[in-house]
């Protein structure tokens, strides 16, 4: 039965990698409902996040808009990092004056201690979740709709996913748009004791790994009850469901909540790199697409799709026309999710870089067109934070949200001159292994020319924004 509109559910994983998902290639962690969504959809191969870290490639899902623009830097919300502009008309916005019904469900991370930058202030009629960067996932604490919420012993992850099952049965009978962000498989690493045992036994894994994996079935379980319910609901033709990860995997170490540390190292497709970095291990994320109604199943593109495409590909979906009044950095791919695309893998340049605090334009950053990427590798001292910004971090695990004055004394350091950029070609070399930039200088010359221009354009343009740190004249 057709019911004349499209439904959209947008689930984020947190901190997912391109090699967590069995359908990507994981042998030993099954997630038979994203396969699921795989098989009677469409799943992507080279998409990518905005961002190797949570909040400014958020931003940039929700905007559609390259995060440096927004003034969403990195994940320190004391200082007001993570926040994007009040300017900027979110998905949700557009949804909700197209007479959607709008419910965000997880963990926000764009904006805490100013109200301003609520999900209910930012185009969502309906949120429970928390706006931090993380929770406990049993003793924890939601914000709905600007209330506090405690704890009565759940499983945070299924506490979402109960959430999101309820705001679908709520809208049934109406077009609805639904953000689920899930904080898995996120730290601190915490799964209900059968779903960790159930990797021990299989005595190739540690002990962090097994709850990570825990993490992640359980999701996928909750995944599989919103599937079951569509479909009980009649609701599953005319239903998109997007399914993707902030960013890519965190390999470094981890502490549990034991206090003992155990390496995070695990299957990650062939890339290099992890969160954090501009390498393809921490932005090439998976994402998958089921729409019976709009879409072919069991197809995959190899096309590059990118986070700022997706506001304009959601909304071409549902048929409005309606669009952010500033200019978008993506494009409506539906088409590609169609089969219609060509082989050509990117069209237009796509640009990223993140370091803590204030930008620094040769500090991991890459810029993709075609095949080619040009890398500049970290420099460790940009890339450090503050003891002090872990500790807001970590006490907003165990208070309800207040309003406070954030930080906006710039960061101090001394940061040593970058490296000279890497090219890689792609195609050839998906692992980033060979640096091909000695025997190609005008590949390098050209993507520089690119990259220096848009850090240019997204400086000036964060520069002139009223609300954002920093605001430098």
């Amino acid at each position: 039965m057709s019911i004349g509109y499209t439904n959209v559910i947008v689930i984020m994983a947190d901190d997912l990698g391109y090699g967590d998902l069995s359908y990507y290639g994981n042998r030993y962690l099954k997630t038979p409902n994203i396969d699921r969504l795989a098989a009677e959809g469409v799943a992507l191969t080279q998409h990518y996040s905005a961002s190797p870290i949570s909040a400014p490639a958020r931003a940039a899902f929700l905007t559609g808009r390259d995060s440096h623009r927004t003034g969403a830097l990195s994940v320190e919300s004391n200082r007001g990092l993570d926040r994007f502009s009040l300017r900027e008309r979110t998905i949700a916005d557009v949804f909700r004056a197209a007479g959607y019904a709008t419910g965000m469900v997880g963990k926000w991370h764009n904006g805490l201690f100013d109200r301003r930058y609520h999900p209910n202030q930012r185009g969502f009629s309906e949120f429970v979740g928390f706006l931090n960067g993380g929770m406990d996932y049993y003793d924890w604490i939601l914000d709905v709709n600007g209330q506090p919420r405690h704890s009565d012993g759940r499983y945070l992850t299924d506490v979402l996913s109960e959430e999101a099952l309820a705001f679908i049965e709520r809208h049934q009978s109406e077009p609805f748009f639904l953000y689920l962000a899930y904080n898995a498989p996120h730290s601190p690493l915490q799964a209900p004791e059968p779903d960790i045992e159930y990797f021990r036994v299989l005595g190739r894994f540690n002990e962090a790994v097994c709850r990570l994996y825990a993490m992640i079935r359980r999701m996928d379980m909750g995944i599989g009850r919103i599937l079951a319910l569509l479909d009980r609901l009649g609701l599953a033709d005319q239903t998109l469901i997007l399914f993707t990860s902030d960013n890519g995997p965190w390999l470094g170490q981890q502490r549990l909540p034991n206090g003992r540390v155990f390496s995070m190292q695990r299957y990650n497709g062939p890339f290099r790199g992890m969160k954090q970095d501009v390498l393809e291990g921490g932005i090439r994320v998976p994402a998958v697409v089921r729409w019976p109604a709009g879409l072919p199943a069991g197809q995959e593109v190899t096309e590059l799709v990118h986070f700022c495409d997706w506001l304009p590909t959601l909304l071409a979906a549902a048929g409005i026309t309606d669009r952010p009044a500033f200019p978008l950095d993506g494009t409506d791919v539906l088409p590609t999710l169609r089969g219609a695309s060509t082989s050509t893998p990117a069209t237009v340049p796509r640009f990223w870089q993140f370091n803590r605090y204030e930008p620094i334009p040769y500090c991991n950053a890459a810029v993709r067109y075609g095949p080619w990427k040009l890398y500049w590798p970290r420099i460790p001292e940009a890339m450090a934070k503050l003891p002090i910004d872990n500790v807001w971090y970590h006490g907003m695990f165990h208070v309800p949200h207040f309003e406070t004055t954030i930080d906006r004394a710039p960061v101090l350091r001394e940061v040593p001159p970058p490296s000279e950029p890497e090219l890689y070609h792609l195609e050839e070399d998906p692992a980033e292994h060979e640096n091909r930039a000695a025997q190609h200088p005008d590949v390098v010359a050209s993507l520089r020319q690119a990259y220096d221009a848009w850090f240019r354009a997204v400086t000036r343009e964060r520069r002139r924004l009223p609300d954002v740190w920093p605001r430098l004249e």
